[in-house]
């Protein structure tokens, strides 16, 4: 039992430290001028052009985090009826990666529609969803900051059910959650780092998250924050191309599909 009780702590509060050292690592690359020449905007567009100061930008994310939490805990305390015996049979790779798989899907899958719902309702868009976009220039420990509905919506329960549907043990959620916290950073980084693993691996990336929190790309790109899946199929999907921009760095600029 005490074992089961430290990994609950570890798959709660893990993700959370995860969040802040990746987001440390971003903030301590953008304080050093070379890496101006990989931003994906100026440097002086983050407090010239978004609608939150930095302040703000970290309470609400404080805010969220602390929600996360108190689900997490709930939700282990109900997993805990299993607990004996994922214990004692143990899990194989095989299992395990069947596992991250489904989680993968399902998150991003409830994150797609929601995430889309919440641009066709107004009166969603307008009093909650609208809060993440005031970031018009994503940076990386801005990346869970939104209204407090949303992030319950959005993030909690969606990791709630792919936590549930996948059936993982806590330990194995610690690395899923924490892997999904630096996918999710990283989306919203603002730089484009030549060989970024995520980048290759992913085209669900910091230049694709970066289209649609531009005005152009509001209505486009919705998958997060691993596939694009949902966007191919439903016609979501706004391709760019990246090009060196005048000054250093680069940008992402729009290409609709069929142009």
């Amino acid at each position: 039992m005490a074992i089961f009780a430290s990994e609950e702590l570890l798959g709660t509060f893990v993700p959370v430290i995860v969040y802040w050292l990746y987001s440390g690592l971003y903030v301590l690359m953008g304080s050093i001028s070379r890496f101006d020449d990989y931003r994906l905007h100026p440097r002086k567009d983050e407090d010239a052009k978004n609608l939150a100061s930095k302040s703000t930008v970290v309470k609400g994310v404080l805010v969220q985090q602390a929600f996360q939490i108190a689900v997490s805990l709930l939700l282990f305390t109900v997993a805990r009826n299993n607990a004996t015996e994922t214990v004692t049979t143990g899990t194989s790779l095989i299992t395990l990666a069947g596992q991250f798989g489904v989680a993968m899907l399902v998150l991003d899958t409830w994150q797609y529609f929601i995430h889309r719902y919440m641009h066709i309702n107004k009166f969603l868009y307008r009093h909650v969803h609208s809060k993440h976009h005031r970031l018009v220039v994503p940076y990386a420990y801005g990346a869970l900051y939104n209204h407090p509905l949303e992030g319950l919506l959005l993030d909690t329960v969606g990791g709630a059910l792919a936590f549930l549907v996948s059936g993982m043990s806590p330990r194995t959620a610690i690395f899923f959650f924490s892997f999904a916290t630096i996918k999710t950073v990283d989306d919203h980084c603002g730089l484009w780092l030549p060989g970024n693993p995520l980048h290759v691996l992913f085209d669900n990336n910091s230049a694709y998250h970066d289209v649609h929190h531009q005005l152009y790309g509001n209505k486009y790109n919705f998958s997060q924050p691993f596939f694009i899946g949902w966007d191919k199929i439903l016609g979501t999907h706004m391709d760019y191309t990246l090009q060196k921009r005048k000054g250093g760095g680069f940008e992402a600029r729009p290409v609709k599909d069929g142009n």
